[in-house]
Formats: C-alpha cells, sequence, structure tokens
C-alpha cells in the first residue's frame, strides 16, 4: 500500500500543479491532463495490487512500472515549471523561442510516458494479473507464516528473563479487583514477549485455581476469523462427544457465538486472544452492540463474577477499545542486564557460567546482544543461533552481518518477519510516513515538531476536512505510536508527544521497505576510511530521498549529476567537528528539491542562488550559526516552513512568500520592519518582535493558530497591541509572549478570542488581568516572570476549562496562595516551581477535584488540604540537596511509588497504586501528607 500512497500523492500533486502553475502550461496544457487522467485510472488498480505484490512477483514489477512512471511524469513536470520560470528573466524574442523548445520537449516526453503506461496497462492482462481485485484469501506464505506463529498455551517457555514483575502484576489483575467482566491487555511491539508472558500468567497455579473448569486460549492473528476462534474456545471449555461436537461445527458463526455466549454467561471464565490485530477485529469476535456492550449480542457475557479476557496485541487502541476502564499493560524491552542473561542462557545450553567461556566469546556476545537493544525475540533467536555453532569464527561472522542473520533465521519467524507485519497491517496513509523514519540515524531523538513539518512538506499528509494539516499529522504519529512502531522519549505537562525514537529493528524494516520502494537510495555516511574513492558511484539515479550522517566535506566535493531528480536532503551532525560547510552545489545539483535540513550545521551564509529552488517546501536552519539570509529567499514561493534561529535580521521578503505556513525565526537580534501580513495561510509564526508585529495588519492573517511574540516592548502602546492580538478571534488557539529584560507586558484584554486555550506569558504584568478578560476556553495557562504580589489564585481558580496551571520562577513575589472551595473545578495539573518566597499554599476541601498531577520543588512551602485531593496520583518533587534527598529516601510511603529522576534537578516522581478503593485512597493522601510535614520539619521551617 506504500506505493499506491506514494502514487497518490504524486498524482495529487500535479493535479495541484496544473491549477496554480496554468500559466506555464500553454500548448502543453491538454497533454498534461491527459496524463493526469491517465494515471489516475491507474490507480483503481493500485490498491489491490500492493496488498499483494508481497507473494506475487509479477504484480511487484508491475508496480513498481507505474510507480516509476509516475515519479517521470513528476519530473518532467517540475523541470518545466523550474526552466519556464528561469526563462521569465529572458528577453522577449529569446524567451519566445525558448519557450516554444521546451514545449515541444516535454510535449515529446509526455507523449512517450503515455505510451509507456498503455504498455504498462497491457501487459497486466497479458501477465494474468487482470482480476486484481478478486478474492481476499490469504496467501500461501502469509498462511504459513500464522501456522508457524499459531500459539497454544502448552508451549509454555521455559527461559524466561525479565518478566517476574509484569507476571505478577498479570496475576493480580486476573485473580483480583471487582467481579465485573474485564477485559486485560498487553500491548507492545512485535517480538517483546506478549504472548510468553501471556502462557506464564495463564499456566500459573493461582490462575488456574481461580479458573478451574472455564478456561481457554485462542489465536486470532490478522487473518481474524471468528469462527475459527469460537471452536477454539468451544472444545476447551465443553466436554462433548464426537457426535455433539460435529453438530457443533456445523452452526454458522452467529449460531457458534450464541452457543459460546451460553456457555459462559453463568461460569466464571477467563479466555485469552492472543494476537488480536484491531478494534475491528475485537468488536467482530466479541459481537458487541454499539449501544448496550453487556447485550445478549455479547458472545462474552458480563456474569458479574469475576469473568476475565486476556488480549495480547501490538496495538493500544485495540485494547482501549475493548475494554476503556482497564488500562492496558504496555511491555517493555530488556534492561541490558536482563538481555545478557536470556542471551547466556539461550546461547550457552550447558547453562554453566558466562566466565568460564573464552573472554573474546563474551565479548561478542555482549556486542551482538547490544545491538538487539532489548528485543526478546532477537535475542532468543540470536542465541539459538549461536548455540548450534560454538566456532569463534561462526560467531564472528554472525557479529559482523547481525541484521541479516536474525532476518533470516527461522526462515518464517526471523526477527524481520515477524516485525514485517505489523508494516502489512499499516493503512496506506501511514506507511509513507513509517518509511520516512528510514532517514534518520540509529537512536536519533526525533524532534516531534520537524517530523510533522517534514511529513507535511513530504506530502504524506491529506487534508481532512476543517482540521489543520499539523493536527491530522500529529494523529498520524499518535496511530504509529499506538502500534508501537515509534517509541516516546519526552512528552510534555499535557501529555503530548515531544520527543520520539525508533527501535533498531524497526529502523531496519522502515530502510529495507524505503529501499524497496524507491523511497530513498541509501543513508549516507561518507567516511573516507571505508569509502577512500567516494564517488557519485554510491548514489542511485532513482534516488527520491538522502540523508547525510557524517563527513559532509566530503559530501560536498562529490558529483551528484547522478541524482537531479533528489526531492528531499536532510542532513545530520551526530556530534563531529567540520568545517564551515558551503552550500552552492546544493542549489545547482538539486534544482527540485523540496526538502532541504540543515540544522546544527555550521553554515556561514546561505548563497542567493538557493532563491532558484523555486519547488522547496521546507527549508530548516536551526541551530546552524547563520546571522543573515539572503534577499532571494523572497523567490520560494512554494516555501511552506522556514525554520531559523538567532538571526541578527530577517530580510523584509517574507511577504512574497505566499504559500508559508509554519515561520519560525525565534532570537532575533535586530528589531528592523518585518511585513507578513500578505502570508494569509500563515498556520504558526514563532519568534517575531512586539514592533514587528503592531506595524502589521493582523485581520488578514485569518489562518493563524499558534502565535509568539518576544523581544522589546516598552514602546508598545497597550490598546493598540491588544487590539491586534483581538483581530485573530477567528483562529487563535496559542498565544505566547515573552518581553525582554525588564519590559513589561503591554495590557491585554483577550476575552474577544474565544479558541484561544493555550496562553504563556513571561514578563513583567504591571497586574493580574480579571477573569471576564481571560478568554472562557482557557485551558492551559503558563506565567514566569510576572511579578505579582497579590495572590493570583482568586481570580484563576474561577477559569471554568483550566486544565494545567503553571506558576515558574518569579511568577508570584507574596508568601501565600489559597484556594477556595469550588476553585478550579477541572484542573489536573499543577506546577509550582522557583516560587522562592511562598511558604504556604491552603487548599480548601472542595477545591481542584479533578487535580490529578501536582509539582513543586524545594522550596519553603507547606501545602494543607492534600489530603482532600481523591484523583492525586502523580506528584513530583525537584532536589537541590543530597542531605534532604538521603532524608526523603527513609521515608517510605506505603500505597506510592517512588522513581528517582535523574539530570541536573534530581528529584522524585511518586506514583500511586492503581486498583485502591476510596478508603485505600484517602489513607494515601493521609500519608504522603504526613510525609510533606516531616520534610518541612526536618528543614527547620515548621
Amino acid at each position: 500500500m506504500a506505493t499506491e500512497a506514494l502514487v497518490s500523492f504524486a498524482v495529487e500533486r500535479i493535479g495541484d500543479m496544473l491549477i496554480q502553475e496554468a500559466k506555464f502550461f500553454k500548448g502543453v496544457g491538454g497533454q498534461v491532463k491527459r496524463l493526469h487522467r491517465d494515471l489516475r485510472a491507474m490507480q483503481c488498480f493500485l490498491e489491490e495490487a500492493d496488498k499483494k505484490q508481497e507473494e506475487d512477483s509479477r504484480v511487484r514489477n508491475w508496480v513498481s512500472e507505474i510507480r516509476e512512471a509516475v515519479y517521470e511524469a513528476e519530473d518532467i513536470i517540475d523541470m518545466f515549471i523550474l526552466t519556464a520560470q528561469s526563462l521569465r528573466t529572458h528577453s522577449f524574442p529569446e524567451r519566445a523561442f525558448k519557450k516554444l523548445i521546451n514545449r515541444y520537449r516535454v510535449g515529446k516526453k509526455v507523449e512517450a510516458i503515455q505510451l509507456g503506461l498503455q504498455d504498462i496497462s497491457n501487459r497486466r492482462e497479458a501477465l494474468g494479473i487482470k482480476n486484481i481485485g478478486e478474492g481476499t484469501s490469504m496467501s500461501r506464505s502469509a498462511q504459513m507464516l500464522q501456522d508457524l506463529r499459531r500459539s497454544t498455551p502448552h508451549a509454555e517457555e521455559h527461559v524466561v528473563v525479565g518478566l517476574e514483575n509484569e507476571a505478577y502484576k498479570l496475576v493480580n489483575q486476573l485473580i483480583g479487583g471487582d467481579q465485573r467482566r474485564r477485559v486485560i491487555s498487553l500491548v507492545g511491539m512485535g517480538g517483546i514477549g506478549k504472548t510468553t508472558l501471556a502462557k506464564k500468567v495463564y499456566n500459573h497455579t493461582q490462575v488456574v485455581e481461580c479458573f478451574p473448569d472455564y478456561r481457554a486460549w485462542a489465536y486470532v492473528s490478522q487473518d481474524c476469523r471468528p469462527r475459527d476462534v469460537y471452536m477454539q474456545i468451544i472444545k476447551q471449555i465443553w466436554s462433548s462427544t464426537k457426535e455433539q461436537m460435529e453438530m457443533v461445527e456445523k452452526l454458522q458463526e452467529q449460531e457458534l457465538g450464541d452457543f459460546l455466549h451460553g456457555h459462559l454467561k453463568d461460569n466464571r471464565y477467563l479466555i485469552v486472544l492472543d494476537d488480536v490485530w484491531s478494534p475491528a477485529d475485537w468488536s467482530c469476535l466479541a459481537k458487541v452492540s454499539s449501544y448496550n456492550p453487556d447485550s445478549l449480542g455479547n458472545v462474552f457475557p458480563d456474569g458479574g463474577k469475576g469473568s476475565r479476557l486476556l488480549l495480547t496485541t501490538r496495538r493500544k487502541d485495540v485494547a482501549l477499545h475493548a475494554d476503556a476502564r482497564s488500562i492496558p499493560q504496555e511491555m517493555q524491552i530488556l534492561s541490558e542486564k536482563e538481555s545478557w542473561d536470556l542471551f547466556r542462557r539461550k546461547a550457552f545450553l550447558d547453562h554453566v557460567d558466562a566466565d568460564r567461556y573464552p573472554p573474546d566469546f563474551v565479548q561478542l556476545g555482549r556486542e551482538m546482544v547490544d545491538k538487539c537493544n532489548g528485543l526478546p525475540l532477537a535475542i532468543v533467536v540470536l542465541g539459538g543461533l549461536l548455540s548450534r555453532n560454538m566456532s569463534h569464527t561462526e560467531w564472528r561472522k554472525v557479529h559482523d552481518n547481525i541484521n541479516a542473520y536474525l532476518a533470516i533465521e527461522g526462515c518464517q519467524t526471523g526477527v524481520m518477519t515477524v516485525l514485517n507485519l505489523s508494516y502489512i497491517d499499516l493503512p496506506s496513509y501511514l506507511k509513507p510516513c513509517f518509511l520516512h523514519l528510514s532517514l534518520f540515524p540509529e537512536d536519533y531523538v526525533i524532534s516531534t515538531r520537524k517530523l510533522l513539518l517534514l511529513w507535511i512538506a513530504e506530502g504524506f499528509v491529506l487534508q481532512q476536512d476543517r482540521q489543520s494539516l499539523k493536527d491530522t499529522a500529529e494523529i498520524y504519529l499518535n496511530e504509529l505510536i499506538n502500534r508501537n512502531l515509534i517509541q516516546v522519549v519526552r512528552t510534555s505537562v499535557n501529555a503530548r508527544v515531544m520527543e520520539c525514537r525508533v527501535h533498531d529493528f524497526i529502523r531496519e524494516l522502515a530502510i529495507e521497505k524505503a529501499k524497496e520502494h524507491n523511497f530513498f537510495g541509501t543513508n549516507i555516511v561518507v567516511d573516507p576510511h571505508l569509502f577512500p574513492s567516494t564517488s557519485s558511484s554510491l548514489f542511485s539515479s532513482k534516488s527520491r530521498r538522502q540523508s547525510i550522517f557524517s563527513d559532509f566535506e566530503r559530501y560536498a566535493s562529490i558529483e551528484h549529476y547522478s541524482t537531479p531528480y533528489l526531492r528531499s536532503l536532510l542532513f545530520f551532525n551526530l556530534g563531529g567537528i567540520f568545517r564551515t560547510l558551503q552550500l552552492d552545489f546544493i542549489a545547482k545539483c538539486f534544482k527540485v528539491l523540496r526538502v532541504l535540513d540543515l540544522e546544527g550545521l555550521r553554515i556561514e551564509n546561505v548563497p542567493s542562488i538557493i532563491g532558484e529552488l523555486i519547488h522547496l517546501r521546507y527549508l530548516g536552519l536551526r541551530h546552524t550559526g547563520l546571522k543573515m539570509l539572503p534577499l532571494s529567499i523572497g523567490n520560494l514561493r512554494n516555501l511552506q516552513t522556514l525554520d531559523i534561529n538567532n538571526l541578527k535580521r530577517v530580510p523584509d521578503v517574507i511577504w512574497k512568500i505566499t504559500n508559508m505556513r509554519y515561520l519560525y525565526i525565534e532570537e532575533q537580534e535586530e528589531d528592523d520592519p518585518l511585513k507578513i501580513d500578505t502570508v494569509q495561510n500563515l498556520h504558526i509564526l514563532s519568534g517575531i518582535t512586539f514592533n514587528q508585529w503592531i506595524r502589521n495588519n493582523s485581520s488578514k492573517l485569518t489562518c493563524l493558530e499558534k502565535l509568539k511574540i518576544e523581544g522589546r516592548c516598552e514602546l508598545v502602546e497597550g490598546v493598540e497591541f491588544s487590539n491586534s492580538i483581538a483581530k485573530l478571534h477567528s483562529s487563535l488557539k496559542s498565544l505566547y509572549l515573552k518581553a525582554s529584560d525588564e519590559c513589561s507586558i503591554p495590557s491585554l484584554a483577550m476575552s474577544s478570542c474565544p479558541h484561544l486555550c493555550k496562553l504563556d506569558i513571561k514578563g513583567c504584568m504591571q497586574k493580574l488581568t480579571e477573569t471576564f478578560q481571560f478568554p472562557q476556553n482557557l485551558s492551559q495557562l503558563t506565567l514566569e516572570a510576572c511579578r505579582i504580589d497579590c495572590d493570583p489564585m482568586p481570580i484563576l481558580e474561577k477559569l471554568p476549562k483550566l486544565l494545567t496551571l503553571r506558576l515558574r520562577a518569579g511568577s508570584y513575589l507574596g508568601k501565600e496562595m489559597h484556594v477556595s472551595a469550588n476553585g478550579f473545578p477541572r484542573l489536573k495539573i499543577l506546577l509550582l516551581l522557583g516560587l522562592k518566597e511562598l511558604v504556604l499554599l491552603n487548599i480548601e476541601k472542595g477545591a481542584m477535584p479533578w487535580l490529578m498531577q501536582l509539582e513543586f520543588d524545594d522550596f519553603k512551602t507547606e501545602i494543607f488540604g492534600l489530603n482532600e485531593l481523591l484523583n492525586l496520583v502523580v506528584v513530583k518533587i525537584q532536589f537541590f540537596s543530597l542531605p534532604r534527598l538521603a532524608m526523603f529516601l527513609q521515608n517510605k510511603v506505603p500505597f506510592w511509588d517512588l522513581t528517582w529522576l535523574a539530570g541536573a534537578k534530581g528529584g522524585f516522581h511518586i506514583c500511586r497504586q492503581k486498583g485502591l478503593t476510596l478508603a485505600s485512597s484517602r489513607q494515601a493522601l493521609e500519608q504522603l501528607a504526613d510525609l510533606l510535614k516531616h520534610y518541612h520539619r526536618w528543614q527547620g521551617f515548621v
């Protein structure tokens, strides 16, 4: 489906260009339109063909030919527009003559593509693949894989490492808790050990005793067939004669579901559904009514007897769909110690201590285990492979080519084959986003803001009704996270993903698939020791994307004439020190480039020739040391994203780039005028100064959703500034005001911005705005360096939809804060950091009823009323001195799990244990409050 999506993007783009660049197509517009129509006709076959190309080489070759034809059409049209644009500077006679030649050439090339498409269409029938869409049966190899992976509870793995705590928690969930029927889910990426853990728990003595009669295990798989699943369960829970079973086997699917329901409804049962792939599969299996989940139509009834279903799945949304009231148990990769222990027990079959083997074996083994990155399946496959041959030569061969061995070991059960199932299961719109992950270096922490903007620039994100492209891209990201194909590294305080990474084997899968689809040529680490005669032969002429990880000077010196149609070029500085990079070669060699990211490289200047890259959509120049941009940047009329910081000044040409959507220009050194009010598609504007902003007519920026204004503001008149923000009433959702030095934030009335939900203010405020002037939909508020001397809580607590409140250093200078009863009716997160004068926070009974997270640092504050916050589950405390830390460690709190937070500001993440009764919750809060009081007495403050 990746090819179908990529082709769709290209065909849509050709259609868009026919509209947007109509003036360039005079004389050839008819031909290009016919080509566009022919390509659209081909799309009708692609979706089904793309599904079948995994199994049929003829289909795979046919799909590849279509893809290359579309790429060629896109290249021809891009180059035609580029040439037509360049001719506008020529004299009229010369321009007219060259236009005719250009149109003639492109006409001939379009004709050739159309003939090629006709030939491709004819050969589709000649090859016998004209009925691609017929049939939905599983392929032979896929069926073989399913049979090999079919799980049974009896084949329990005897060598299990690192699952003791998870097993203990899972057993307690199965045999304890309330008597309603619950669905408990194990969630994690392929090969992480979900089935292994499920088997261990299924056969646990306490579980067997709790479910003595009605206990069954069913394997589901991607090819979900409810009838087969029902029969697996019935055969395990129903004692029948051969004749009775034959009668049951003749029942239709619905009748079988009713039969199973009848046997389960009056009994306490445990059923494991192993390998459930989608929410739709669960609904199909359970026959859940959307109106009444516990209706008779539900195959797995709730008889109030403590029945349990245990699901294993790669997708978190499956778990939440099956039971929104149960928190999924998310599997974690093994630690370094656990990984080595598992490998040692698999590779050294006599189970002797690995230290008794030669040190070179142990060293090789540890290096290979490190490459497995904690994935149990990879470690088990590796250990089993090496256990069969204890030759140092063989171990070295595997060590030097570990990915290839893990891919093929066990044929259909190789690591990459198992992970490939997750790729096959992706919907077409997610596959290009997944392939794009192949461009990032191994173990690289990816900024999600940057990743989403790159996907948009590539054209991978489809417009969804009135939803912004960035919001849609974030949905795509969360889908890949829910499918355990992307790992979360860091989230914001309101749980939005800020940074992520990709597991090494998932990245290898993405690279392999990207090469199959000519998504990119190769990830390039240009190393003169490995490639002493590096030349353009490294790069395929079909490369659409390249990412460069090191030795940028050497890359710049290579001839790049073999890759003229490169669309994306990403550079990653992984910590090396290089001379200043010259960029002339990029604009000369890659004329149809759409994405250029140079973040983190040292760049002295951007040549004016960059303005000739008229197809460029994304230009990343953050942390490059650049101080100036050329005026020719205004020629980049298709540019959607410009990301740069610390410029001396921004050239006043942005107004020409009318397609700009995302403009990041933070920390300008000078405050020269900057016209931006012609850029009416602007969605994000970050880094404009107060003086620049006030000189623009903000009423024209009708799409602006996120605005960050910074710099000096002493000359900005309050009413004028307030009116300029009010003009964004129909679109503005996020506002960040950051005043420099001792400047005061201009007075601001925001009640006229009904969609504003996030407000950050950093800078002195003359007084806190009255409640009625705050937007009533405000859900996040951050104040810092505001120097407020009156208690802000009486005003802030009346905000009806406030979910997150952050009061940072210098925001409040007083000694006490009081929250009245019924204050903050919806607040979930409260952060009090750096409030050095605050000694008392009093929370009256009934205040903050939904507060779930409280964070504060090592200040003198006593908190009264903590024991009334019944929904409080997370407390974070930062410490600055080791004696205080040592004291806190000595006080263990029942009902709470304590985790040390590493970093410059050490501290604790204190998390309340799950499943507590109301009485236990009250007791837990009282104990936490007592501990904090003891802590303050110890400091001598009470």
